[in-house]
Protein backbone atom coordinates (compact mmCIF):
# COMPACT_ATOMS: atom_id res chain seq x y z
CA UNK A 1 0.00 0.00 0.00
CA UNK A 2 2.89 2.38 0.77
CA UNK A 3 4.31 1.92 -2.71
CA UNK A 4 0.88 2.44 -4.29
CA UNK A 5 0.45 5.74 -2.41
CA UNK A 6 3.96 6.74 -3.46
CA UNK A 7 3.16 5.90 -7.09
CA UNK A 8 -0.13 7.83 -6.90
CA UNK A 9 1.70 10.94 -5.70
CA UNK A 10 4.28 10.57 -8.46
CA UNK A 11 1.52 10.44 -11.07
CA UNK A 12 0.54 14.00 -10.24
CA UNK A 13 4.05 15.42 -10.02
CA UNK A 14 3.33 16.60 -13.55
CA UNK A 15 -0.42 16.96 -13.28
CA UNK A 16 -1.10 18.41 -16.72
CA UNK A 17 0.64 15.59 -18.59
CA UNK A 18 -0.86 12.89 -16.39
CA UNK A 19 -4.33 14.39 -16.71
CA UNK A 20 -4.04 14.46 -20.50
CA UNK A 21 -2.97 10.79 -20.57
CA UNK A 22 -5.80 9.80 -18.24
CA UNK A 23 -8.29 11.60 -20.49
CA UNK A 24 -6.91 9.80 -23.56
CA UNK A 25 -7.42 6.48 -21.77
CA UNK A 26 -10.91 7.52 -20.66
CA UNK A 27 -11.98 8.51 -24.17
CA UNK A 28 -10.62 5.23 -25.54
CA UNK A 29 -12.46 3.16 -22.93
CA UNK A 30 -15.69 5.13 -23.42
CA UNK A 31 -15.45 4.67 -27.20
CA UNK A 32 -14.87 0.93 -26.88
CA UNK A 33 -17.70 0.46 -24.37
CA UNK A 34 -20.11 2.63 -26.36
CA UNK A 35 -19.53 0.85 -29.65
CA UNK A 36 -19.49 -2.60 -28.06
CA UNK A 37 -22.67 -1.71 -26.16
CA UNK A 38 -24.37 -0.72 -29.41
CA UNK A 39 -23.22 -3.97 -31.03
CA UNK A 40 -24.43 -5.96 -28.01
CA UNK A 41 -27.86 -4.31 -28.16
CA UNK A 42 -28.04 -5.08 -31.89
CA UNK A 43 -27.11 -8.73 -31.32
CA UNK A 44 -29.71 -9.11 -28.56
CA UNK A 45 -32.44 -7.47 -30.67
CA UNK A 46 -31.71 -9.58 -33.75
CA UNK A 47 -31.51 -12.72 -31.62
CA UNK A 48 -34.89 -11.97 -30.06
CA UNK A 49 -36.41 -11.24 -33.48
CA UNK A 50 -35.05 -14.47 -34.94
CA UNK A 51 -36.27 -16.48 -31.95
CA UNK A 52 -39.73 -14.90 -32.17
CA UNK A 53 -39.93 -15.53 -35.92
CA UNK A 54 -38.88 -19.18 -35.95
CA UNK A 55 -38.98 -20.27 -32.32
CA UNK A 56 -36.05 -21.05 -30.05
CA UNK A 57 -35.72 -24.24 -32.02
CA UNK A 58 -37.63 -25.89 -34.86
CA UNK A 59 -38.64 -29.54 -35.10
CA UNK A 60 -38.88 -30.88 -38.65
CA UNK A 61 -38.56 -34.02 -40.71
CA UNK A 62 -34.92 -35.08 -41.04
CA UNK A 63 -34.91 -34.20 -44.78
CA UNK A 64 -36.91 -30.97 -44.54
CA UNK A 65 -33.93 -28.62 -44.95
CA UNK A 66 -31.75 -31.00 -46.96
CA UNK A 67 -33.93 -31.88 -49.96
CA UNK A 68 -36.48 -30.04 -52.09
CA UNK A 69 -40.03 -31.27 -51.63
CA UNK A 70 -41.55 -32.85 -54.76
CA UNK A 71 -45.05 -32.14 -53.51
CA UNK A 72 -46.31 -29.87 -50.73
CA UNK A 73 -45.59 -31.27 -47.25
CA UNK A 74 -43.79 -34.31 -48.63
CA UNK A 75 -41.48 -33.98 -45.61
CA UNK A 76 -44.15 -32.69 -43.27
CA UNK A 77 -44.88 -33.97 -39.78
CA UNK A 78 -47.98 -36.05 -39.09
CA UNK A 79 -49.56 -37.07 -35.78
CA UNK A 80 -47.87 -34.26 -33.90
CA UNK A 81 -50.24 -34.30 -30.93
CA UNK A 82 -48.23 -36.97 -29.11
CA UNK A 83 -44.99 -35.04 -29.61
CA UNK A 84 -46.63 -31.79 -28.52
CA UNK A 85 -47.96 -33.44 -25.38
CA UNK A 86 -44.49 -34.70 -24.49
CA UNK A 87 -42.95 -31.28 -25.04
CA UNK A 88 -45.69 -29.57 -23.02
CA UNK A 89 -44.56 -31.50 -19.94
CA UNK A 90 -41.23 -29.64 -20.00
CA UNK A 91 -41.50 -26.68 -17.62
CA UNK A 92 -38.85 -24.74 -19.57
CA UNK A 93 -41.01 -24.69 -22.69
CA UNK A 94 -43.45 -21.81 -23.08
CA UNK A 95 -45.24 -22.69 -26.33
CA UNK A 96 -45.23 -25.32 -29.07
CA UNK A 97 -46.69 -23.89 -32.28
CA UNK A 98 -47.25 -25.87 -35.50
CA UNK A 99 -46.73 -24.16 -38.85
CA UNK A 100 -47.45 -24.89 -42.48
CA UNK A 101 -45.36 -23.23 -45.19
CA UNK A 102 -47.09 -23.02 -48.55
CA UNK A 103 -47.31 -20.78 -51.62
CA UNK A 104 -49.45 -20.16 -54.66
CA UNK A 105 -51.57 -17.40 -56.17
CA UNK A 106 -53.84 -14.91 -54.43
CA UNK A 107 -56.58 -13.16 -56.38
CA UNK A 108 -59.10 -10.41 -55.73
CA UNK A 109 -61.17 -11.44 -58.75
CA UNK A 110 -59.43 -9.04 -61.12
CA UNK A 111 -55.74 -9.31 -60.28
CA UNK A 112 -53.56 -12.18 -59.12
CA UNK A 113 -50.23 -12.22 -57.34
CA UNK A 114 -47.77 -14.79 -55.99
CA UNK A 115 -47.85 -15.24 -52.23
CA UNK A 116 -45.82 -16.91 -49.48
CA UNK A 117 -48.24 -18.27 -46.93
CA UNK A 118 -48.02 -19.42 -43.35
CA UNK A 119 -50.67 -21.53 -41.69
CA UNK A 120 -50.53 -20.80 -37.97
CA UNK A 121 -52.49 -20.93 -34.75
CA UNK A 122 -53.78 -17.69 -33.25
CA UNK A 123 -51.13 -17.78 -30.50
CA UNK A 124 -48.56 -17.10 -33.21
CA UNK A 125 -49.37 -13.39 -33.16
CA UNK A 126 -48.80 -13.18 -29.42
CA UNK A 127 -45.24 -14.50 -29.63
CA UNK A 128 -44.36 -12.20 -32.55
CA UNK A 129 -44.65 -9.23 -30.22
CA UNK A 130 -43.36 -5.90 -31.61
CA UNK A 131 -41.85 -7.54 -34.69
CA UNK A 132 -45.24 -7.78 -36.40
CA UNK A 133 -47.50 -4.74 -36.24
CA UNK A 134 -51.17 -4.80 -37.19
CA UNK A 135 -51.95 -1.63 -39.17
CA UNK A 136 -55.67 -2.14 -39.64
CA UNK A 137 -58.11 -4.80 -38.55
CA UNK A 138 -57.18 -7.63 -36.19
CA UNK A 139 -54.95 -10.68 -36.06
CA UNK A 140 -56.32 -14.17 -36.62
CA UNK A 141 -58.48 -15.36 -33.77
CA UNK A 142 -60.12 -18.60 -32.70
CA UNK A 143 -63.24 -16.64 -31.75
CA UNK A 144 -65.88 -15.11 -33.97
CA UNK A 145 -67.35 -16.35 -37.24
CA UNK A 146 -65.94 -19.86 -37.71
CA UNK A 147 -67.87 -20.44 -40.95
CA UNK A 148 -65.64 -18.08 -42.95
CA UNK A 149 -61.90 -18.62 -43.47
CA UNK A 150 -59.86 -15.61 -42.35
CA UNK A 151 -56.62 -14.13 -43.67
CA UNK A 152 -54.23 -11.31 -42.74
CA UNK A 153 -52.06 -9.74 -45.45
CA UNK A 154 -48.78 -7.87 -45.62
CA UNK A 155 -49.44 -4.19 -46.29
CA UNK A 156 -47.74 -4.06 -49.70
CA UNK A 157 -49.53 -7.21 -50.86
CA UNK A 158 -52.86 -5.69 -49.78
CA UNK A 159 -51.98 -2.46 -51.56
CA UNK A 160 -51.07 -4.37 -54.73
CA UNK A 161 -54.41 -6.20 -54.72
CA UNK A 162 -56.29 -3.06 -53.63
CA UNK A 163 -58.08 -4.87 -50.82
CA UNK A 164 -58.96 -3.76 -47.33
CA UNK A 165 -60.34 -5.30 -44.15
CA UNK A 166 -63.64 -7.05 -44.90
CA UNK A 167 -62.88 -7.74 -48.58
CA UNK A 168 -62.68 -11.25 -50.01
CA UNK A 169 -59.72 -12.90 -51.72
CA UNK A 170 -59.11 -16.34 -53.17
CA UNK A 171 -56.04 -18.48 -52.55
CA UNK A 172 -55.02 -21.09 -55.08
CA UNK A 173 -52.38 -23.68 -54.28
CA UNK A 174 -51.31 -27.23 -55.08
CA UNK A 175 -52.56 -29.92 -52.72
CA UNK A 176 -50.42 -32.74 -51.35
CA UNK A 177 -51.89 -34.95 -54.11
CA UNK A 178 -50.68 -32.58 -56.82
CA UNK A 179 -54.14 -31.21 -57.65
CA UNK A 180 -55.09 -27.53 -57.76
CA UNK A 181 -57.37 -26.25 -55.00
CA UNK A 182 -58.86 -22.86 -54.19
CA UNK A 183 -60.41 -21.38 -51.06
CA UNK A 184 -62.08 -18.05 -50.37
CA UNK A 185 -60.94 -15.92 -47.42
CA UNK A 186 -62.13 -12.70 -45.80
CA UNK A 187 -59.43 -10.15 -44.98
CA UNK A 188 -59.34 -9.78 -41.21
CA UNK A 189 -56.28 -7.54 -40.90
CA UNK A 190 -53.31 -5.92 -42.60
CA UNK A 191 -49.88 -5.94 -40.97
CA UNK A 192 -46.27 -4.98 -41.54
CA UNK A 193 -43.07 -6.76 -40.60
CA UNK A 194 -40.89 -3.75 -41.42
CA UNK A 195 -39.27 -5.75 -44.24
CA UNK A 196 -40.64 -4.65 -47.66
CA UNK A 197 -39.80 -7.94 -49.38
CA UNK A 198 -41.95 -9.83 -46.87
CA UNK A 199 -44.77 -7.28 -46.89
CA UNK A 200 -45.08 -7.71 -50.69
CA UNK A 201 -45.64 -11.47 -50.59
CA UNK A 202 -46.42 -12.74 -47.09
CA UNK A 203 -49.78 -13.67 -45.59
CA UNK A 204 -51.14 -15.66 -42.64
CA UNK A 205 -54.11 -18.00 -42.46
CA UNK A 206 -55.34 -20.34 -39.74
CA UNK A 207 -53.61 -23.69 -39.57
CA UNK A 208 -56.88 -25.56 -40.15
CA UNK A 209 -57.66 -23.45 -43.23
CA UNK A 210 -54.19 -24.09 -44.67
CA UNK A 211 -54.71 -27.83 -44.12
CA UNK A 212 -58.07 -27.62 -45.89
CA UNK A 213 -56.50 -25.76 -48.81
CA UNK A 214 -53.68 -28.29 -49.15
CA UNK A 215 -55.94 -31.22 -48.31
CA UNK A 216 -53.72 -32.64 -45.56
CA UNK A 217 -53.43 -33.17 -41.81
CA UNK A 218 -49.65 -32.63 -41.76
CA UNK A 219 -47.69 -29.60 -40.63
CA UNK A 220 -44.36 -28.33 -41.95
CA UNK A 221 -42.72 -27.90 -38.56
CA UNK A 222 -43.17 -27.34 -34.86
CA UNK A 223 -41.72 -24.13 -33.41
CA UNK A 224 -40.74 -24.47 -29.77
CA UNK A 225 -40.49 -21.35 -27.60
CA UNK A 226 -38.55 -21.39 -24.33
CA UNK A 227 -38.75 -19.05 -21.37
CA UNK A 228 -34.96 -18.61 -21.46
CA UNK A 229 -33.29 -17.88 -24.80
CA UNK A 230 -29.91 -18.98 -23.41
CA UNK A 231 -31.23 -22.50 -22.77
CA UNK A 232 -31.72 -23.20 -26.48
CA UNK A 233 -28.50 -25.09 -27.14
CA UNK A 234 -28.94 -27.32 -24.10
CA UNK A 235 -32.55 -28.18 -24.95
CA UNK A 236 -31.71 -28.91 -28.60
CA UNK A 237 -28.97 -31.32 -27.55
CA UNK A 238 -31.31 -32.92 -25.02
CA UNK A 239 -34.15 -33.62 -27.46
CA UNK A 240 -31.95 -34.48 -30.43
CA UNK A 241 -30.31 -37.26 -28.39
CA UNK A 242 -33.75 -38.69 -27.61
CA UNK A 243 -35.10 -38.81 -31.18
CA UNK A 244 -32.77 -39.18 -34.18
CA UNK A 245 -35.66 -39.49 -36.65
CA UNK A 246 -36.47 -35.78 -36.34
CA UNK A 247 -34.32 -32.70 -36.83
CA UNK A 248 -34.04 -30.13 -34.04
CA UNK A 249 -32.72 -26.86 -35.49
CA UNK A 250 -31.75 -23.96 -33.17
CA UNK A 251 -32.81 -20.46 -34.18
CA UNK A 252 -29.32 -19.19 -35.08
CA UNK A 253 -28.88 -21.75 -37.88
CA UNK A 254 -31.72 -20.07 -39.78
CA UNK A 255 -31.01 -16.48 -38.70
CA UNK A 256 -28.82 -15.57 -41.68
CA UNK A 257 -29.31 -11.83 -41.21
CA UNK A 258 -28.23 -12.10 -37.57
CA UNK A 259 -25.10 -14.03 -38.53
CA UNK A 260 -24.15 -11.53 -41.26
CA UNK A 261 -24.65 -8.48 -39.05
CA UNK A 262 -22.73 -10.04 -36.17
CA UNK A 263 -19.78 -10.95 -38.41
CA UNK A 264 -19.72 -7.44 -39.90
CA UNK A 265 -19.95 -5.64 -36.54
CA UNK A 266 -17.31 -7.89 -34.98
CA UNK A 267 -14.85 -6.88 -37.69
CA UNK A 268 -15.71 -3.16 -37.62
CA UNK A 269 -15.78 -2.69 -33.86
CA UNK A 270 -12.89 -5.10 -33.33
CA UNK A 271 -10.74 -2.94 -35.61
CA UNK A 272 -11.92 0.22 -33.84
CA UNK A 273 -11.11 -1.30 -30.44
CA UNK A 274 -7.65 -2.31 -31.65
CA UNK A 275 -6.96 1.24 -32.84
CA UNK A 276 -8.06 2.64 -29.47
CA UNK A 277 -5.80 0.22 -27.60
CA UNK A 278 -2.82 1.23 -29.77
CA UNK A 279 -3.66 4.89 -29.18
CA UNK A 280 -3.53 4.34 -25.43
CA UNK A 281 -0.32 2.31 -25.68
CA UNK A 282 1.55 5.01 -27.57
CA UNK A 283 0.12 7.75 -25.36
CA UNK A 284 1.23 5.96 -22.19
CA UNK A 285 4.59 5.13 -23.77
CA UNK A 286 5.16 8.77 -24.57
CA UNK A 287 4.13 9.89 -21.08
CA UNK A 288 6.29 7.30 -19.33
CA UNK A 289 9.27 7.99 -21.61
CA UNK A 290 9.13 11.68 -20.73
CA UNK A 291 8.69 10.84 -17.05
CA UNK A 292 11.66 8.46 -17.04
CA UNK A 293 13.83 10.99 -18.88
CA UNK A 294 12.97 13.77 -16.41
CA UNK A 295 13.69 11.50 -13.44
CA UNK A 296 16.91 9.90 -14.70
CA UNK A 297 19.02 11.46 -11.94
CA UNK A 298 16.43 10.33 -9.42
CA UNK A 299 16.73 6.79 -10.82
CA UNK A 300 20.51 6.99 -10.45
CA UNK A 301 20.19 8.19 -6.86
CA UNK A 302 17.79 5.40 -5.92
CA UNK A 303 20.05 2.85 -7.61
CA UNK A 304 23.09 4.22 -5.73
CA UNK A 305 21.18 3.73 -2.46
CA UNK A 306 20.88 0.01 -3.22
CA UNK A 307 17.56 -0.37 -5.06
CA UNK A 308 17.39 -3.15 -7.61
CA UNK A 309 16.41 -2.52 -11.24
CA UNK A 310 13.19 -4.49 -10.87
CA UNK A 311 12.18 -2.26 -7.95
CA UNK A 312 12.67 0.85 -10.06
CA UNK A 313 10.69 -0.68 -12.93
CA UNK A 314 7.97 -1.72 -10.46
CA UNK A 315 7.49 1.88 -9.33
CA UNK A 316 6.96 3.12 -12.88
CA UNK A 317 4.62 0.20 -13.64
CA UNK A 318 2.52 1.12 -10.60
CA UNK A 319 2.31 4.73 -11.80
CA UNK A 320 1.28 3.64 -15.29
CA UNK A 321 -1.28 1.20 -13.87
CA UNK A 322 -2.84 3.99 -11.81
CA UNK A 323 -3.13 6.13 -14.95
CA UNK A 324 -4.77 3.25 -16.84
CA UNK A 325 -7.09 2.44 -13.93
CA UNK A 326 -8.25 6.03 -13.47
CA UNK A 327 -8.77 6.43 -17.21
CA UNK A 328 -10.78 3.21 -17.36
CA UNK A 329 -12.98 4.23 -14.41
CA UNK A 330 -13.71 7.62 -15.97
CA UNK A 331 -14.42 5.94 -19.33
CA UNK A 332 -16.86 3.51 -17.70
CA UNK A 333 -18.68 6.38 -15.99
CA UNK A 334 -18.92 8.24 -19.32
CA UNK A 335 -20.33 5.17 -21.09
CA UNK A 336 -22.94 4.67 -18.34
CA UNK A 337 -24.02 8.32 -18.66
CA UNK A 338 -24.23 7.99 -22.45
CA UNK A 339 -26.33 4.80 -22.23
CA UNK A 340 -28.76 6.45 -19.79
CA UNK A 341 -28.86 9.63 -21.83
CA UNK A 342 -29.80 7.81 -25.04
CA UNK A 343 -32.70 6.10 -23.27
CA UNK A 344 -33.90 9.47 -21.98
CA UNK A 345 -33.55 11.23 -25.36
CA UNK A 346 -35.26 8.42 -27.31
CA UNK A 347 -33.12 8.81 -30.44
CA UNK A 348 -33.60 6.40 -33.34
CA UNK A 349 -31.32 4.88 -35.94
CA UNK A 350 -32.36 5.02 -39.62
CA UNK A 351 -33.85 1.84 -41.15
CA UNK A 352 -31.22 -0.84 -41.82
CA UNK A 353 -30.82 -2.34 -45.33
CA UNK A 354 -33.88 -4.35 -46.34
CA UNK A 355 -36.18 -2.64 -43.83
CA UNK A 356 -38.39 0.45 -43.78
CA UNK A 357 -38.54 0.88 -40.00
CA UNK A 358 -35.98 2.54 -37.77
CA UNK A 359 -35.04 1.25 -34.34
CA UNK A 360 -34.04 2.87 -31.01
CA UNK A 361 -30.44 4.01 -30.60
CA UNK A 362 -29.68 2.10 -27.42
CA UNK A 363 -26.46 1.02 -25.74
CA UNK A 364 -26.46 -2.09 -23.58
CA UNK A 365 -23.98 -1.56 -20.76
CA UNK A 366 -22.22 -4.76 -19.70
CA UNK A 367 -20.12 -4.94 -16.56
CA UNK A 368 -18.42 -8.02 -17.95
CA UNK A 369 -17.22 -6.11 -21.00
CA UNK A 370 -16.36 -3.06 -18.89
CA UNK A 371 -14.14 -5.07 -16.51
CA UNK A 372 -12.53 -6.83 -19.47
CA UNK A 373 -11.72 -3.51 -21.14
CA UNK A 374 -10.38 -2.15 -17.86
CA UNK A 375 -8.10 -5.19 -17.51
CA UNK A 376 -6.85 -4.78 -21.08
CA UNK A 377 -6.11 -1.10 -20.50
CA UNK A 378 -4.16 -1.81 -17.32
CA UNK A 379 -2.14 -4.50 -19.11
CA UNK A 380 -1.43 -2.12 -21.99
CA UNK A 381 -0.26 0.53 -19.52
CA UNK A 382 1.98 -2.00 -17.78
CA UNK A 383 3.60 -3.00 -21.06
CA UNK A 384 4.09 0.62 -22.08
CA UNK A 385 5.63 1.49 -18.69
CA UNK A 386 7.92 -1.54 -18.72
CA UNK A 387 9.21 -0.58 -22.16
CA UNK A 388 10.11 2.95 -21.05
CA UNK A 389 11.27 2.09 -17.50
CA UNK A 390 13.53 -0.79 -18.55
CA UNK A 391 15.38 1.42 -20.98
CA UNK A 392 15.79 4.22 -18.42
CA UNK A 393 16.84 1.95 -15.55
CA UNK A 394 19.43 0.12 -17.64
CA UNK A 395 21.84 3.05 -17.47
CA UNK A 396 24.78 2.86 -15.12
CA UNK A 397 24.64 4.82 -11.88
CA UNK A 398 27.37 7.21 -13.04
CA UNK A 399 25.62 7.87 -16.35
CA UNK A 400 22.27 8.40 -14.65
CA UNK A 401 23.65 10.80 -12.02
CA UNK A 402 25.47 12.87 -14.66
CA UNK A 403 22.34 13.19 -16.80
CA UNK A 404 21.35 16.80 -17.52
Amino acid sequence: MRWIIFAFLNVFRNGRRSLFTILVSAVAVAAILTTSGFALFTYESLAEKAARDEGNFIITHAKFFEEEEGTPLEYGLSDTQVLRSQLAEDEEIKSILPRINFNGLISNGEKSSIFIGLGVESEEFMVKGPFLSMLTGQALSDFGDETQAQIVLGKDLARSLKVKVGDYVTLMSTTTDGALNALDFVVRGIYTTGVPDLDKRQLYVKLSDAQSLLYTDKVSSLSVYLFDLNATQRKVAQYQSRDQSLLFVPWWEKAFYYQSVKALYNRIFGLLGGIMVLLVFFSISNTMAMTVTERTREIGTVAAMGSYQWEIIRNFILESSIIGFLGAVIGIVISIIVSWGLVYLGLEMPPPPGSNQGYPLTITFSWEIALSVMSVMVVVCVLAAFRAAYKGSSKSITEALSHV
